[in-house]
C-alpha cells in the first residue's frame, strides 16, 4: 500500500508498532548540521522507523589529531549499524588530511556509488525536462587507489587498477539496479580505445555481464563523447556504469545539467554497508544563516529509507518534496522570477515539506517505490589461468645532458647481452624512442627499457612469443645487476606476463 493513502494517526501507528532500524548519524560541518536536523524532521514526521545514532565526523575530528577525518569509537557505530546518513564535512586545507569519503568507501568495501538524476522542470530551472538517469559508478579502484610516487625529478605517477571482481561488482550492480527499478537501458563508459588493459578490462566484463540480463538494453560509449551526449542530450540515458574518476565527473556534470547539484543526493552501497549523503560540500559561506537547501541530504535519506525497506515512507517525502516546489516554495539556491512564490530558509522549507506529507505533485510526475529490499550482487569466482613471464621493464632515471636515445639504447642493450637478455625497445611518456625513434619527440629524465630474454618474433596481431619461457626469475635479477653494474639508476620493474596465451602488458606508442 502506498503511504500516501494512509491517514496520519494511521502513520502513527505504524511508525510505533514498527522496530526502529537503527542508523548511524553525522551532523558534519558548515551548512551539515542545520540540513541534517530538517531531515531528521521530515524522517520523523513522514513516519521513519529509525533510531539515529551520532558519530563524530569532520573538521573537529581532524584537528584532534585523527588524519582520516573520524574518531575511532565512530567505527564500532558504523560496524554495528551497517547504515550511515553523513552531512557533508569540510577537510582543513593543508597537506596531511585524507578524504574521509575515500577512507570509508575503501574502509568498508563500499564498491558503488549511485547517484540519481532527475530534472525538476518548470519548478527547477534546466533545458532537460524529460531528464531521468542514474550514475552508477565503481568506487573503491582505478586512479583512486591513490597509488602515486615521484619517480624522478621530473616524473610522478599514479597508478590505476582495475580489478576482474571490481568491474563484476559494480557492472552486475547497476544491471540489478535497472531491473529492480524498472528502467529499460545501461549504458557503460570507458576509454578503452587508449587504456586497452584496464579500460578494456571494465568494457570487457559488461559485455559478459549484459548477456544475463536480456531485457535490459545495453550499450557502449567512449567516455569522452559520453560525457558531451550526457550534456547535450541526457534524456537518452536510462543507467550509467562507468570506472571511478569518470563517474566522479559525470555525476556532477548531470546533477548540474538537471538544473542544481544541491538538489542531488547518492548512496555509496557494499555488501554489507551502506553510507547515504548529498553531494554537495558543506558551503561553510552560508552556514547558520539557516539559506541552506536540505533537498540533497533529503534525497539521500530516502535512499536510504528505500535500501531498509522502507520505501513507502520514502515515497511519501518524495511527493512532499515536489508538491513543495509546485506550490511555488522554494530556497534561495533554486528561487526563480517564474515559479518561487516564497523564498524560505531551511527550516521553513522543512516545515513546508511536513505540511505535505500525504499530498502528491499535479504537474510533476508522481514518485511510486512501494516495498523494497536491498540490492544483492554475487560475483563470479576468477577462472585460473595460466601465467608465463616472457620479459622486464626496467624503468630508469636517466638525466644525460643530451638525452638521447640512441646513446642509451646502446648502452643498455651492451650490458643486457652480457647476461642472456635483448634491449627491445625504449620509451619515454609512453611513446617509442628507441630504435628508430622520431628526433622530435621531447625526452624526460624517466625512461622505459623493454627486454625479453630470448629472440621476439613478431606475429600479425603483435603478440610477443618468446622462448623459452622465463622460469627462473634469477634471470631477471642478473639483468637488473647487469644494468645497475653499467651505472645506471633503475627506479621501478614491471614483469612482462601473458595470461592464457594473451599478452599482459600495451605496447608502445610506435612500437
Amino acid at each position: 500500500m502506498s503511504t500516501t493513502t494512509l491517514t496520519q494517526e494511521e502513520l502513527t501507528m505504524s511508525k510505533n508498532t514498527a522496530t526502529p532500524v537503527p542508523i548511524a548519524v553525522a551532523h558534519g560541518d558548515g551548512i551539515g548540521p542545520e540540513i541534517m536536523d530538517a531531515v531528521l524532521r521530515i524522517l520523523d514526521a513522514a513516519g521513519a522507523a529509525i533510531q539515529a545514532e551520532p558519530v563524530k565526523i569532520g573538521k573537529e575530528v581532524y584537528l584532534s589529531g585523527h588524519t582520516s577525518g573520524i574518531a575511532p569509537e565512530s567505527w564500532e557505530t558504523l560496524r554495528r549499524t551497517q547504515v550511515f546518513l553523513k552531512a557533508p564535512i569540510t577537510t582543513p586545507q593543508g597537506s596531511g588530511y585524507k578524504s574521509l569519503n575515500v577512507t570509508i568507501r575503501k574502509s568498508l568495501g563500499l564498491y558503488a556509488n549511485v547517484r540519481p538524476c532527475q530534472a525538476l522542470v518548470p519548478y527547477v530551472p534546466s533545458h532537460f525536462p524529460d531528464m531521468d538517469l542514474v550514475i552508477v559508478r565503481e568506487n573503491e579502484e582505478d586512479l583512486y587507489a591513490g597509488i602515486e610516487h615521484q619517480q624522478t625529478p621530473e616524473v610522478i605517477q599514479c597508478l590505476k587498477l582495475v580489478s576482474r571482481p571490481g568491474c563484476e561488482r559494480v557492472i552486475r550492480y547497476a544491471f540489478e539496479y535497472a531491473r529492480a527499478n524498472g528502467r529499460k537501458k545501461v549504458t557503460c563508459m570507458s576509454k578503452d580505445n587508449i587504456m586497452k588493459l584496464t579500460d578494456g578490462l571494465f568494457h570487457e566484463v559488461f559485455r559478459e555481464v549484459a548477456t544475463e540480463y536480456p531485457e535490459i538494453e545495453s550499450e557502449h560509449y567512449i567516455v569522452d563523447i559520453g560525457a558531451a551526449m550526457l550534456a547535450d542530450r541526457p534524456e537518452r540515458f536510462d543507467v550509467v556504469v562507468t570506472l571511478n574518476l569518470y563517474g566522479d565527473i559525470l555525476s556532477d556534470i548531470t546533477a548540474q545539467v538537471a538544473g542544481s547539484v544541491g538538489m542531488g543526493g547518492s548512496s555509496n552501497i557494499g555488501e554489507n554497508f551502506a553510507m547515504f549523503e548529498a553531494i554537495h560540500g558543506s558551503a561553510p559561506d552560508i552556514a547558520g544563516k539557516n539559506m541552506a537547501n536540505p533537498s540533497g541530504l533529503l534525497q539521500a535519506a530516502c535512499l536510504m529509507l528505500t535500501h531498509i525497506g522502507q520505501g513507502p515512507v520514502a515515497e511519501r517525502i518524495q511527493n512532499a518534496l515536489l508538491k513543495t516546489l509546485e506550490d511555488g516554495l522554494h530556497t534561495a539556491d533554486i528561487a526563480n522570477e517564474s515559479f518561487t512564490l516564497q523564498k524560505l530558509g531551511t527550516q521553513e522549507f522543512a516545515d513546508a515539506i511536513i505540511a505535505r506529507l500525504g499530498q502528491e505533485p499535479k504537474v510533476l510526475k508522481p514518485v511510486r517505490l512501494g516495498e523494497s529490499k536491498p540490492i544483492q550482487v554475487h560475483v563470479k569466482p576468477t577462472a585460473p589461468v595460466k601465467k608465463e613471464l616472457l620479459g622486464i621493464d626496467l624503468f630508469l632515471d636517466w638525466a644525460a645532458d643530451d638525452r638521447n636515445p640512441q646513446v642509451l639504447g646502446d648502452q643498455l642493450a651492451q650490458a643486457a647481452k652480457s647476461v642472456g637478455w635483448k634491449l627491445k625497445m625504449i620509451t619515454n611518456r609512453g611513446v617509442k624512442v628507441y630504435p628508430d625513434g622520431m628526433p622530435e619527440t621531447y625526452c624526460t629524465d624517466h625512461w622505459r627499457c623493454r627486454f625479453m630474454h630470448a629472440p621476439v618474433e613478431f606475429l600479425e596481431n603483435n603478440r610477443d612469443v618468446v622462448a623459452p619461457q622465463i622460469t627462473d626469475y634469477q634471470a631477471a635479477i642478473q639483468l637488473q645487476q647487469a644494468v645497475f653494474t653499467a651505472g645506471f639508476d633503475i627506479i621501478k620493474t614491471e614483469n612482462l606476463y601473458q595470461f592464457d596465451g594473451e599478452r599482459g602488458y600495451s605496447l608502445g606508442q610506435g612500437e
